[in-house]
C-alpha cells in the first residue's frame, strides 16, 4: 500500500507568452515517472527521425494538431493530465508573478490527479520547468519554496528542477499544449473540443 501511495509524479511545465507584460499560458503534462520514458518514446517517435527541440510557435497549427491527434491515439492517455491555463496581466515582478502561475497550475494539476492514484492526498510530485529569464531568479525560487512550506496541495511537491527544453520531449509537449490555447482565439477549437480531441483541460 505505502509503495502505491508513494508513487513519484513529474509535471512539466512551459510556457507561451511572458509573465508581466501580457496574459501568457502555462501548459502542464502531468504523468507517473514510471510512466513518463514510454510517454516521451511516444512523442518522440512521432516526430520526424532527424527533429531536433520543437517550438510550436515555430511550427504550423495543422502539423501540431496532427500531432497532437496521433498521440492521442498512439498513447494510453487516460494516466496523464494536460492542462493549459490563462494567466491575465498583472502589476508586479514578473518572476514572482511566474512563480504564482506555477503554483497555480501544479496544484490545479494535482487535484485532477487524484483520481488516477485513487487517493485525496497527492504527494511526491517533482515539477520540471523550461528555464527561462523568469524562473531563474532568487524571487521565484523564494516564492516557490514559500509555496511548498505552506500552500495547500503545493506541499505535496519535493522538487522543481530547471532544465533546458532541448533536453526533454515533454517539456516541449508542455509547449504545445501552452500553445493549444491560440486555436480557441482563432476559432478553431472551443474548450471542449481541445478537451476531447487531444486530451487538454483549458483553466
Amino acid at each position: 500500500m505505502a509503495g502505491r501511495l508513494n508513487k513519484k509524479i513529474l509535471c512539466f511545465i512551459d510556457e507561451y507568452g511572458t509573465a508581466g507584460t501580457a496574459p501568457f499560458h502555462l501548459g502542464a503534462v502531468f504523468v507517473l515517472a514510471s510512466e513518463a520514458g514510454r510517454l516521451d518514446k511516444r512523442f518522440s517517435d512521432l516526430l520526424e527521425a532527424n527533429a531536433n527541440e520543437i517550438h510550436a510557435v515555430n511550427l504550423s497549427d495543422g502539423y501540431l494538431q496532427g500531432l497532437l491527434d496521433r498521440l492521442r491515439g498512439e498513447a494510453a492517455l487516460d494516466r496523464v493530465v494536460m492542462l493549459n491555463q490563462k494567466f491575465p496581466t498583472q502589476e508586479g515582478d514578473p518572476p514572482l508573478l511566474y512563480a504564482q502561475a506555477v503554483v497555480e497550475a501544479v496544484k490545479a494539476g494535482i487535484k485532477r490527479f487524484r483520481p488516477i492514484l485513487g487517493r485525496d492526498w497527492v504527494s511526491n510530485v517533482d515539477v520540471i520547468t523550461d528555464v527561462n529569464q523568469h524562473n531563474d531568479h532568487p524571487v521565484f525560487e523564494a516564492e516557490l519554496e514559500r509555496a511548498q512550506r505552506d500552500d495547500g496541495r503545493f506541499r505535496g511537491v519535493n522538487r522543481i528542477v530547471r532544465l533546458d527544453s532541448a533536453a526533454s520531449r515533454l517539456l516541449q509537449l508542455a509547449d504545445v499544449v501552452a500553445y493549444a490555447r491560440k486555436w480557441i482565439v482563432a476559432e478553431d477549437f472551443n474548450a471542449r473540443g481541445l478537451r476531447e480531441r487531444f486530451g487538454i483541460e483549458l483553466l
